[in-house]
C-alpha cells in the first residue's frame, strides 16, 4: 500500500469528483479511474491528493481540459462550464470503488 499520508481539506478542492460513463467504467478495467478535478490543479498535486484520500498507489495522472459547448435554451445561447478532468491509472492490486462515499 501507499504510505500513509495525513488528509487535508486542500486534497479534496483538488480531487472534486469521480466521473462515472461508458468509458471510464471502461477504463476501470485497465486500473484507471476518471475524476472531475479543479481546473488549475496540477498532476503531482492530483497524485498526492488521490493516493491521502483513498490510500492507493498512483503510477501515472493524465489530464484533459474540456472546453464547455455553447448550447440554445428556449432560443437564447448559454455556455456550459470548461471542465478538467483526470485520468488516474493505479499499481497492480489497488483499485478504488467509486460508487461508495468517501
Amino acid at each position: 500500500m501507499a504510505k500513509k499520508q495525513a488528509i487535508d481539506a486542500r486534497h479534496y478542492d483538488v480531487v472534486l469528483a469521480p466521473h462515472i460513463t461508458e468509458k471510464a467504467t471502461l477504463l476501470s478495467e485497465n486500473n484507471a479511474v476518471v475524476f472531475k478535478v479543479a481546473g488549475d490543479a496540477t498532476k503531482p498535486q492530483i497524485k498526492e491528493a488521490v493516493e491521502a484520500i483513498f490510500d492507493v498507489s498512483v503510477t501515472g495522472v493524465n489530464t484533459l481540459n474540456v472546453k464547455g459547448k455553447t448550447k440554445r435554451w428556449k432560443g437564447k445561447p448559454y455556455k456550459r462550464n470548461d471542465l478538467k478532468k483526470a485520468i488516474v491509472t493505479l499499481k497492480d492490486g489497488d483499485s478504488i470503488d467509486v460508487t461508495s462515499g468517501i
